[in-house]
């Protein structure tokens, strides 16, 4: 048979037909059959390399790629090249060489748009951008690149024709304009963008006159983190001390279980499973239950379960905890916060929601379902080092440059070290990215011990003295782990919602004096903290307890008073 475009084309097609369906064996069949039609298929190399890629099986990879950049490029068809440049890259993003993976992925956007625009393309030649995109934007995260990693996944959606997928994709950007905008108008706009692409077809009626007869409020929690997850160590008070008196749990559980979530399982009076339901499925169930409030702990993070309550199944529903923004959703009538991260007069509070303030903080730190571990103080580890050990524990991506500005001075007037723990520190390239990054600004990447992610994390805080937060998209559980574990953490107050993390969980723990308004009462508090080493000792000592009898651990007191706000919420709607 004799061999030509429109065959490479119909074995491409083929394999995207495979991929979409999960079948990368197939996948990869499609372009050995291809190759073996014609062995200098740009094409079909491509393909092997990147089924290869996804099925882990590396050397058959490489091969691949290698003979195809081997091959004259201006004998094969763009869509080849196309996707040969895709493979290469994802083939270094694999292998996590981020500064191979960067480049070759800027080569396959740059090859796109100097040649034929989007609609000149087929649809197998998008859906390669389209990952490329995807991918690109994983790789600037653990890269630390976060900026450019929003902007990807914003083109993401923009390339893909799926409405739906556009939705995912455009939520995904939403969450990760976070780490670095702070409650900008723009970022207001984007996120009431995503309403529009929702395209809900219904909305379920609620009759207001039979909700009004005296009953016990039905409250719905939905999420896909009722399981091993960092959000997830926020959740307990809402199920396990709830007044089962005047409300009644339910929760609709998105996700993949584990062993939290047959704990979490235990203390709901109604638990649905519905992870294997379609939005529309789940909005139904929860209408059928009768769900009085519902609300929702996703937001925009991974599997967000926002497309369910596009259809409005609850008469009331909020979004809270999960997520440190709005949804920009009209059926989310609350977004749940407090009075530190949105006072009455917060001039850049830019939300679609209504704000639903709590006296206290809005999160309530409960790690014992989490974890079986209660800690004692110890002595900070400067008495012992002579010297001050500064440490955070965040996602690198949270780390801008005017953070890392801040840990320099920090480190130029305290003559100690930073401790960063994270995933990109797990990857030679990620650390040599950071060392580029602290050097560039001046910094002295000596000064810097890098550590890999690691399941024992909580047990390195006792080589730690005081914890550096970021900004502005401070540490969440970061921060509660650390004033658990009894290490201080200095923390500079923002301007937005998000970027008042640091503050909430501080005071509630009793800890205004580690407060900063600035960059330089920041640095400063982080200094004059070090050099003080008795009274570091003795918080190391007493911040374990203090933290434990805190308002941030008082699960009682948490749920009087978000259950005070369900009653009023609920008052106000049945009075309208």
């Amino acid at each position: 048979m004799a061999f030509d475009t429109d065959t490479e084309s119909s074995w491409s097609n083929t394999a995207e037909m495979f991929l979409a369906c999960g079948d990368l064996f197939s996948m990869r069949a499609c372009g050995r059959e291809a190759l073996e039609l014609n062995e200098n298929s740009a094409e079909a190399l491509a393909i092997i390399a990147e089924a290869s890629i996804y099925l882990q099986e590396f050397s058959p990879a490489e091969e691949a790629l290698n003979k195809l950049w081997q091959l004259d490029s201006q004998k094969t068809v763009a869509k080849a090249n196309l996707r040969g440049l895709f493979a290469t890259a994802a083939f270094y993003g694999a292998q996590f060489q981020l500064d191979k993976a960067l480049l070759a992925y800027e080569q396959l956007f740059a090859r796109f748009e100097a040649g034929e625009k989007l609609d000149g393309w087929d649809e197998t030649a998008q859906k390669i951008i389209e990952r490329g995109y995807a991918f690109y934007a994983d790789s600037c995260l653990l890269a630390g690149y976060a900026e450019k990693a929003a902007q990807a996944t914003f083109k993401a959606s923009q390339t893909v024709s799926d409405i739906q997928q556009k939705a995912t994709y455009h939520s995904k950007a939403l969450f990760l304009t976070n780490y670095r905008e702070s409650g900008s108008e723009g970022q207001l706009k984007k996120h009431r963008q995503y309403g529009s692409l929702l395209r809900t077809e219904m909305m379920f009626p609620h009759d207001k006159e039979k909700r009004r007869k005296s009953h016990s409020l039905r409250i719905g929690y939905i999420s896909p983190d009722f399981r091993q997850h960092a959000a997830a160590y926020f959740f307990t008070p809402l199920l396990r001390d709830a007044n089962g008196d005047d409300f009644s749990v339910y929760v609709y559980f998105t996700g993949k279980g584990d062993h939290i979530t047959q704990r979490f399982k235990k203390m709901s009076k109604v638990w649905r499973d519905v992870s294997d339901k379609t939005p529309l499925q789940i909005a139904r169930q929860i209408f059928q239950d009768r769900i009085d409030i519902l609300v929702d702990l996703s937001g925009h993070t991974q599997n967000s379960c926002l497309p369910v309550l596009g259809y409005r199944p609850a008469p009331i529903q909020i979004s809270g905890i999960g997520y440190i923004n709005t949804t920009g959703l009209k059926t989310v009538d609350y977004f749940l916060t407090d009075n530190i991260c949105c006072p009455d007069d917060a001039p850049e509070w830019r939300f679609s929601e209504k704000p639903l303030r709590m006296q206290g903080c809005h999160l309530c730190f409960s790690p014992d379902v989490m974890r079986n571990m209660k800690v004692e103080g110890r002595d900070t580890p400067a008495k012992m080092n002579g010297y001050v050990t500064y440490g955070c524990f965040n996602n690198f991506a949270k780390v801008t440059d005017e953070m890392l500005v801040m840990w320099r001075n920090v480190l130029e007037g305290s003559h100690g070290k930073l401790i960063l723990k994270n995933k990109t520190c797990s990857i030679e390239s990620g650390q040599a990215i950071i060392r580029e990054r602290f050097q560039q600004i001046g910094g002295d990447p000596e000064q810097l011990e890098l550590r890999p992610f690691s399941a024992d994390y909580l047990t390195q805080y006792n080589d730690i003295d005081i914890c550096l937060d970021t900004s502005p998209y401070c540490g969440g559980l970061t921060t509660c782990d650390a004033l658990y574990m009894g290490v201080p953490v200095i923390t500079m107050k923002g301007w937005s919602h998000g970027s008042r993390y640091g503050e909430t969980i501080l005071q509630a723990a009793g800890l205004a004096e580690l407060i900063s308004d600035g960059n330089r009462t920041y640095a400063s508090k982080a200094i004059q903290l070090g050099k003080q080493v008795d009274k570091l000792n003795e918080i190391h000592h007493e911040l374990p307890k203090q933290v434990r009898k805190s308002r941030l651990m008082d699960n009682k007191s948490y749920m009087v008073d978000i259950e005070d706000k369900y009653r009023h919420i609920w008052k106000l709607y049945c009075e309208v």
